[in-house]
């Protein structure tokens, strides 16, 4: 019999388990990956579908914090359109007929439902129904 752990003698390096395995990883992951890991959280914790998983012509509830913000006239019309991430993937949210609408803006956190579309190989949410979520859970 040796003394050597059981890890060693299989050729693995023992992994540190629980509370300090977490803060391991945390000190050497990236700020995106931190924050992308908190959203897919987020998301399984209030029960909305994650983007990743939505296809075509389903009707979605999903959350999120918003990318970025932007005014970009579609046929003419005023579309507010934004861009959505939830740690999996990007989705776009368009407000057509709106210039503003207040409370959408970078870094909010907001739940939105309604039909996806795919154009031009993204996914697409028009008009949807949304919820701005409380600046106190963020």
């Amino acid at each position: 019999m040796s003394a050597v752990p059981r890890s060693e003698k299989s050729g693995r390096a023992e992994r540190p388990s629980g509370r300090f395995r977490r803060m391991l990883d945390r000190l050497s992951s990236s700020q995106e990956d931190l924050e992308s890991e908190e959203l897919r959280e987020d998301t399984h914790a209030s029960g909305c579908t994650r983007i990743s998983e939505c296809t075509d012509r389903q009707i979605v509830k999903v959350t999120g914090t918003l990318r970025t913000v932007t005014l970009r006239p579609r046929a003419g019309v005023p579309a507010l359109e934004a861009e959505l991430f939830d740690g999996t993937a990007p989705l776009d949210v368009v407000w057509l007929g709106r210039r503003s609408i207040v409370g959408i803006e970078p870094g909010r956190k907001l739940i939105v439902s309604g039909r996806i579309a795919v154009s031009h190989g993204r996914r697409v949410l028009f008009n949807p129904t949304y919820e701005l979520r409380p600046f106190g859970k963020e």
